[in-house]
């Protein structure tokens, strides 16, 4: 079993995919250790709670300077003795010394078709105001590996999802979460639970799926 941490920030609507999805056997081999907040707030605590997950909680806002803040992190995860990491909604930056201990273990879903919308501050509903000011007919949502280059680690998973002429960003980004996020974040911690991944340069291969 691969022990795995959570880590978010906010209401936890991608976590409570990965609940459903783990409650339903969609991802094997994985042991879902602790979810892990950078706010004490987060309802994506009481996700964890309700479902039975430990929960932690490493506060951005105690720590005097970001640099401090992971190396509380990084010694949390320590603690739980954690092999795979997602990323679900957390809203601070991973710095090098966990990015570079985790190298190919740390995995993020970003709600665009990357390598596009990636600009700075570009993250959350920012994204989809971009798409839709951009005129693009079609987005989605990427799963990949987190290197210290932000969004651009190599891609594990990608879906896409139409853009329509009457959507505001709001409705864009449920209509995202909906159909892409809910459904490639926990198929890519599956995935990698049981091994099947191999990242080769910037490339991810998914090995036979049996």
């Amino acid at each position: 079993m691969v022990r795995t941490a959570v880590l978010v920030s906010g209401g936890g609507s991608n976590l409570q995919a990965i609940l459903a999805a783990r409650l339903f056997g969609e991802i094997q081999n994985c042991e879902l250790v602790s979810v892990i907040s950078s706010s004490q707030n987060a309802y994506a605590l009481d996700r964890a709670r309700a479902a039975g997950i430990e929960v932690s909680v490493v506060d951005v806002t105690a720590f005097p300077t970001k640099r401090t803040f992971n190396t509380a992190l990084l010694q949390k995860l320590h603690d739980l003795d954690v092999e795979l990491i997602v990323l679900a909604g957390f809203m601070q930056i991973l710095q090098r010394p966990i990015v570079k201990e985790y190298e190919n273990r740390i995995i993020n879903v970003h709600p665009s078709l990357l390598p596009a919308f990636t600009e700075p501050e570009c993250f959350g509903l920012k994204v989809h105001e971009r798409v839709i000011e951009s005129g693009v007919k079609v987005s989605g949502a990427t799963v990949h590996f987190v290197t210290e280059e932000i969004d651009r680690g190599p891609i594990i998973l990608q879906k896409a999802v139409d853009v329509l002429q009457d959507d505001t960003p709001k409705i864009l980004q449920r209509r995202v979460m909906e159909q892409a996020e809910w459904e490639i974040l926990p198929r890519a911690m599956d995935l990698f639970c049981r091994g099947k991944l191999q990242v080769e340069g910037n490339r991810v291969l998914i090995k036979d799926d049996v």
